[in-house]
């Protein structure tokens, strides 16, 4: 059985600077995003199309929900499996290759979970544990760029297991 669910987000553009976009540099790349009952993000451009640096852009905001749904997924996974974590961070990347033309795309993307398990858990449980939640992870999926893993393992007795696992999508 499957079900669908429906988003809704309203965007609102905050740069007019007086005369709209009568030029290229007449304008402000600054606007916001919300979703009923949330706060608005401000959001702006990369600083490289002429955004605010201070301001979230949209390839930050890809970096960060497939970063987040993939940890969202992982943590599903671990409770499902005994796998007890006790700290979770990514130190994700994202390359956007950007053609002559202006157009551009993702070409990659690298998550870097660095995944601390009690004593007690299976780390080799722990570190095959990504590669099943980059399987299920919606924006993953959704995506037709490889999503690539180097997951870190660290055991709370200071054993460190590392290894790199890589998906392609």
């Amino acid at each position: 059985m499957s079900r669908a669910h429906q988003y809704r987000t309203r965007l609102r553009w905050t740069g007019n600077a007086g005369s709209g976009t009568s030029a290229y540099r007449a304008y402000g790349r600054d606007h916001a995003v919300g979703a009923a009952g949330r706060p608005d993000l401000l959001l702006s451009s990369d600083p490289a199309f002429r955004g605010d640096p201070a301001r979230w852009n949209p390839e930050l905001l890809l970096l960060a929900a497939i970063s987040s749904c993939h940890q969202l997924w992982y943590l599903h996974l671990c409770a499902e499996a005994g796998v007890v974590v006790l700290n979770y961070q990514d130190d994700a990347e994202a390359i956007l290759t950007e053609e002559a033309s202006g157009a551009g795309q993702f070409t990659a993307v690298t998550l870097r979970p660095r995944v601390t398990i009690a004593a007690t858990s299976d780390a080799a449980a722990a570190l095959r544990l990504h590669h099943d939640a980059n399987a299920m992870c919606f924006i993953a999926r959704s995506l037709n760029l490889p999503v690539h893993h180097e997951p870190c393992i660290v055991r709370a007795d200071a054993t460190d297991i590392h290894e790199t696992l890589t998906s392609r999508i």
